[in-house]
């Protein structure tokens, strides 16, 4: 049974945010701490401040409702769902200072009782160093009742959600919940028991973090194969989308289909958690990673190669998002490869279709031959048009527009 009433969801990001509405909008008190004020205030607002269907419905009732709110401050409660960002560094180990930050904020909270879960995506360890970091921070509680001091309850619960499907798969989801002890993961599950539907099922903290990290590696390995098949034929002539089809036949084969690379902040990342943490031992993982990771630079070079013999090339480039029909650029090939086509093509003009954001990230702002324009005034003035994201609106393009251009299609949409 849910004895919990108070929850502080820290990051009021892609993931934090729609925890933060759901909770709330099943009755629970929610205060939602984000260091960004203009983040703050848009929900505060009952706005939402990034496109996810459905989120701004829960948003919007959960503020009249006046069961959640935002804040800077971190409030006090019985429960804190840390969800932080996680980036890699330059050596592409994790970076965890958010989660130092949030851990060093909260601290000051604690009077022992509470529940911490880590919901960001970490490597193998990362909960065991946020719970022996919390009680650094305070000498007089513990982690597992010792010595009589009051016990704090330290659990990973990793998100497993699509962007474009958070607030439905929030719901119906399985979930995966870690506890540093038993008792932490039995109140992380009957807190989560508030609004999943699926089964929810408790295990120790470190495979928990090994196991979204596993699910991410499954997908980015697969992946790999089929961007790699891309490569080659495309080398032997053969159409990699027809060729895919028929092997697919087989009924025990289901090759995914090839793309410009791999993005957002889940597939893109999470495998480089475990070869930091298995390097010698993780030799599949790491070439998977350098195969999608070397596919944008293929696809700018392809790019390249078909307008070789163009002076001053206009390039109308479909899509920046790292997946259709969402505004998320993190970790985006599509950002990548526009930035190194802008340097690659001398004398060139980019133009960038994105119908789901209102400006350029500051990667590309900066670059004087890159410009955000419209689908068809781009589409008309194109040398090349080159397909990154399949948008649903690109795909009601008429052939007549594409007439007479070169095109490089990576999504497979007008094969």
């Amino acid at each position: 049974m849910n004895n919990i009433d108070t929850v502080a969801v820290i990051g009021l990001g892609y993931i934090g945010l729609p925890t933060a509405a759901i909770l709330a909008s099943n009755g629970l008190n929610v205060v939602g701490v984000d260091v960004n004020e203009e983040t703050v205030k848009s929900v505060n607002r009952g706005d939402v401040p990034f496109v996810e269907p459905d989120l701004a419905a829960y948003v919007s009732g959960a503020v009249s409702l006046k069961n959640l709110q935002a804040t800077t401050e971190m409030p006090a409660a019985q429960a804190y769902i840390v969800a932080v960002p996680t980036p890699f560094q330059t050596d592409r180990s994790a970076d965890l200072s958010y989660i130092r930050a949030a851990a060093e904020a909260i601290a000051p909270k604690l009077r022992g009782g509470e529940l911490v879960i880590l919901e960001s995506t970490s490597p193998p360890g990362t909960t065991q160093f946020l719970g022996d970091f919390l009680v650094n921070l305070r000498p007089d509680l513990t982690l597992d009742g010792a010595d009589g001091k009051p016990e704090i309850h330290v659990a990973h619960c990793p998100e497993r959600v699509l962007p474009g499907r958070i607030m439905v798969e929030l719901v119906t989801n399985d979930r995966i919940v870690g506890g540093l002890t038993a008792t932490a993961a039995q109140l992380a599950k009957s807190l989560y028991s508030v609004f999943c539907q699926g089964k929810i099922l408790l295990t120790d903290a470190a495979t928990a973090e090994m196991a979204k990290l596993v699910e991410n590696s499954y997908r980015d390995v697969n992946i790999a194969f089929a961007n790699e098949l891309s490569v080659i034929s495309d080398k032997l002539g053969i159409n990699v989308w027809e060729l895919i089809e028929l092997a697919n036949h087989h009924p025990r084969v289901d090759i995914l289909k090839p793309g410009p690379g791999v993005g957002g902040h889940c597939i893109a990342v999470d495998p480089w958690f475990i070869i930091a943490a298995a390097p010698e031992e993780a030799r599949l993982i790491r070439q998977a990673r350098e195969t999608n990771d070397a596919k944008p630079n293929w696809v700018v070079n392809k790019v390249a190669d078909l307008l070789a013999d163009y002076i001053s090339p206009t390039v109308a480039v479909l899509g920046l998002a790292f997946k259709a029909n969402i505004d998320d650029l993190r970790e985006s090939p599509a950002v990548d490869i526009v930035e190194n086509l802008s340097r690659k093509l001398d004398g060139s003009r980019i133009l960038v279709v994105e119908p789901h954001v209102q400006s350029l990230p500051r990667t590309l702002a900066g670059l004087a031959n890159v410009t955000l324009g419209d689908l068809g005034p781009s589409l008309a003035a194109a040398d090349a048009v080159v397909l990154l994201v399949d948008h649903d609106s690109f795909k009601e393009i008429h052939k007549e527009e594409l007439s007479g251009k070169h095109l490089v299609d990576t999504r497979g949409i007008w094969n």
